[in-house]
């Protein structure tokens, strides 16, 4: 038996996309701060480069659930959710990117060929340490799980992320 606020988001396939898509970026976005910050997993530049559309959805997804709950033309909400839409793909295709780098298929930026060593926590090398410390390479994949890097991941949450999205996008009701 569902409880009524799941039946009432049912009966609004809109305001269920724009709470789900919402919550569903700051899940992954916060995953991947997660892994950074207490797995010790230094991103590399493209990984930074994969969560900007996250950043860019998650205030587009508050936005789409206040448009919603403030009962907004549904086209405001659609709207928002087609450009979330969008992001997500655009990120997707990120990952896409990253993973070819990884498993070689293609070369990566320039940017991404160094490796970094731990960052001094001596306050008067720190300077020197911003000129001379790089992010990791990414061509060298941190984790993989079921033979997925974190790119390969971001590529299929960002592709279920862009279908609740256009979902909501294109709901009739």
């Amino acid at each position: 038996m569902a409880s009524p606020s799941f039946d009432r988001l049912a009966a609004y396939p809109v305001t269920a996309s724009a709470v789900l898509v919402t919550l569903g970026m700051a899940a992954t976005v916060g995953g991947a701060l997660a892994f950074e910050h207490l797995g010790g997993y230094i991103p590399c530049a493209l990984c930074l480069m994969q969560r900007t559309p996250y950043y860019w959805g998650i205030p587009l997804g508050l936005l789409a659930v206040i448009s919603a709950a403030a009962r907004l033309p549904k086209g405001v909400t659609r709207a928002l959710l087609a450009v979330i839409g969008i992001l997500m793909l655009v990120g997707a295709g990120m990952g896409v990117y990253h993973a070819g780098v990884e498993w070689h298929f293609w070369e990566g930026p320039a940017s991404c060929a160094t490796t970094a060593q731990g960052v001094s926590s001596n306050v008067g090398d720190l300077l020197s340490d911003l000129d001379s410390k790089h992010g990791p390479s990414c061509t060298d994949a941190a984790l993989r799980v079921l033979g997925l890097s974190f790119a390969g991941w971001n590529v299929i949450a960002s592709l279920v992320l862009a279908a609740i999205a256009f979902r909501g996008a294109t709901a009739r009701r």
